[in-house]
């Protein structure tokens, strides 16, 4: 099977990566089922790289459907140890205009209806989160950001990332009221992945990209859906050029990262006595330290 160390889960508008070279599907079996999609491996300008629809390549996930257990384990799977998240936001922010790149360093849960940890089942683990982004890989995200000088966008490094549950938007009092927060941008999937990446040790890092502002902004009504999907096709460009110039610099200079040790003393249940069959299920996460 292919290996990479460094893995890109595309968000809303980026269901695949043109500069990919050598491709190859590879469909995985998970303990948690199948992901979202087949995984697309290849080469971009010769560095392994493993790429996934969040969505589906159709779009046919909302994100509580989403696999979200079996998206990371698959990604843990081919070797991964750097994730970038590309994802499609609405700004809370008026600073934060349509096409602007964000890189949140912090999150808020407002989900429900998912399951946002692989452990359980006899075996009981208790992360770190108080830093939810790998440092390192954002600073890194945003260096590449900023070398390409995109146009019309502006990168805001740093922010709060409200992550709710959807399908729907947020009504305007829950839009306000996340603006008191201070929060930044709302998405409905980054704060999921970026638990199970920490559990899986991976460092994680998240590309925001502004599609519209949330419905708090005066001008909102003036909002149309053809302003909104051609934001994402948009964004779905400058997210590959921004992509392709991480994966040179994580190659060149790869970035220590906590997250790579994230478990070392997380697991609060003695392995020696967990049940064997929960111990197997987690054999990838846990062999390190059995």
């Amino acid at each position: 099977m292919a290996q990479a160390d460094i893995g890109i889960i595309g968000g809303s508008g980026l269901y695949k990566m043109d500069a990919l070279t050598d491709v190859e599907e590879i469909t995985i079996d998970t303990p948690f089922g199948k992901p979202s999609d087949a995984l697309i491996c290849g080469q971009l300008d010769g560095t392994p790289v493993a790429f996934l629809a969040r969505h589906g390549r159709g779009h046919s996930l909302m994100p509580t459907e989403l696999p979200f257990r079996a998206n990371v384990y698959a990604m843990k799977s081919l070797g991964v140890k750097y994730l970038v998240s590309a994802s499609a936001v609405g700004s809370l922010k008026e600073e934060v205009k349509p096409l602007d790149m964000v890189i949140p360093d912090q999150f808020i849960d407002r989900t429900k209806d998912r399951v946002a940890t692989f452990f359980g089942e006899g075996i009981v683990a208790h992360i770190s989160f108080g830093d939810p982004i790998c440092k390192n890989l954002a600073a890194l995200l945003g260096d590449a950001v900023e070398s390409l000088d995109l146009a019309g966008v502006t990168l805001h490094r740093g922010g709060t990332y409200v992550c709710m549950e959807g399908p729907a938007f947020s009504t305007k009092a829950e839009s306000h009221l996340y603006r008191s927060w201070g929060a930044t941008v709302i998405g409905m999937t980054n704060l999921t992945e970026a638990k199970l990446a920490r559990e899986a040790e991976m460092a994680y890092a998240t590309l925001a990209m502004a599609t519209d502002y949330d419905c708090w902004h005066p001008d909102h009504d003036s909002v149309t859906v053809e302003m909104v999907i051609g934001n994402l096709q948009k964004n779905a460009v400058n997210a590959q050029l921004v992509i392709r110039d991480v994966v040179r610099r994580l190659t060149e200079n790869p970035p220590s990262s906590e997250a790579h040790s994230a478990l070392q003393y997380a697991v609060i249940t003695p392995l020696a006595t967990a049940p064997a069959a929960t111990k197997a299920k987690l054999g990838l996460l846990l062999d390190k330290y059995m």
